[in-house]
């Protein structure tokens, strides 16, 4: 069986955790949004694909959802000391290792997904780790300033950490996107898969960046496997991140619906064939198998009922495994 996975954040690496334990044995290809990949201080910082790293591997902060578990801030309080710009954004010292060390192999040549790949042989994650692509990927949000009534684009970073998402988006533009190519292992990762899962991460920075890649689209719908979506809106809201500031710069209702609506039917030229919403959210996405399924990731039990839940709406049992 193998199986792939679009993921982004806490949400796209906690279902990736519930997929490995709902198929023991499966090849599992995690294709990562890198859109949010930002410079600071020098580093290449790669959230996504350190959060979907540090969960698989055992190394995550479980409270904070990001992050290394048992951190320390030295660094972070001896830049504030300096007075070294940004000072929104925060490296912890177990962390730094890890942006060291990437941005040392970055700098020899070594592409992203092969510096992906070395990483992860430390961290041992039990899926195939793959960035969406080895170019430089990053989204931009272009909001209201405060201060003079213009419009201006920020990185995403500073737009959700700095900011806490509080200015309106207009736009999210991801900035390097048309020159981008999948990563060695996309395209084949789709054409060889028994399902395709889309995390319930959000649909339009992370899924929808991934997607914006040339040829990743339209390789997923190539694929001869069903493709199955998991709604990350529930009671018409969202349990993490910021999908819900997201969703109406694009005209799309904070809802299962909505979102199921977005992504449309792949006999239409969307993408789902399934698409899992919270029991209680109604959802009429026109062509798609919508199905209730408990979605809070509560508990390991949860997670992997709900990635078997995906799985099943994806034919798993049917493939014999």
């Amino acid at each position: 069986m193998q199986i792939v996975v679009l993921a982004g954040g806490t949400g796209g690496a906690r279902f990736l955790r519930g997929v490995r334990s709902a198929a023991p044995g499966a090849e599992i290809t995690a294709v990562v949004n890198t859109g949010d990949d930002v410079t600071l201080h020098g580093l290449r910082i790669c959230p996504d694909l350190d959060t979907v790293m540090y969960t698989l591997g055992g190394g995550i902060d479980e409270e904070r959802g990001w992050g290394r578990a048992g951190e320390s801030w030295t660094v972070k309080e001896e830049l504030a000391a300096y007075g070294a710009d940004p000072d929104w954004f925060g490296l912890g010292d177990r962390d730094l290792a890890t942006h060291l060390i990437r941005t040392r192999m970055l700098d020899a040549g070594f592409p992203l997904s092969q510096v992906t790949a070395a990483l992860a042989d430390r961290w041992q994650p039990g899926v195939t780790l793959l960035p969406m692509s080895d170019q430089r990927v990053e989204t931009h949000v272009v909001v209201t300033d405060p201060g003079t009534g213009r419009q201006r684009a920020i990185h995403f970073q500073e737009w959700w950490v700095r900011h806490r998402a509080a200015l309106d988006p207009a736009a999210f533009v991801q900035i390097g996107v048309e020159a981008a190519r999948p990563a060695p292992g996309v395209l084949e990762a789709f054409a060889a898969a028994d399902a395709v899962l889309l995390a319930p991460s959000n649909p339009v920075v992370s899924i929808g960046t991934v997607l914006g890649v040339p040829g990743l689209r339209e390789a997923l719908l190539s694929s001869p496997a069903r493709v199955v979506g998991v709604s990350p809106v529930v009671g018409g809201g969202v349990l993490r991140g910021m999908a819900d500031r997201c969703l109406p710069a694009l005209g799309v209702e904070v809802s299962a619906e909505g979102v199921g609506r977005h992504y449309g039917s792949r006999t239409d030229g969307g993408l789902l064939d399934a698409w899992l919403v919270a029991p209680g959210d109604a959802a009429d996405v026109p062509g798609v198998d919508v199905r209730q399924v408990p979605l809070l990731m509560s508990s390991a039990e949860a997670t992997t009922a709900l990635a078997q839940a995906a799985l099943d709406a994806a034919g798993f049992r049917a493939a014999g495994v």
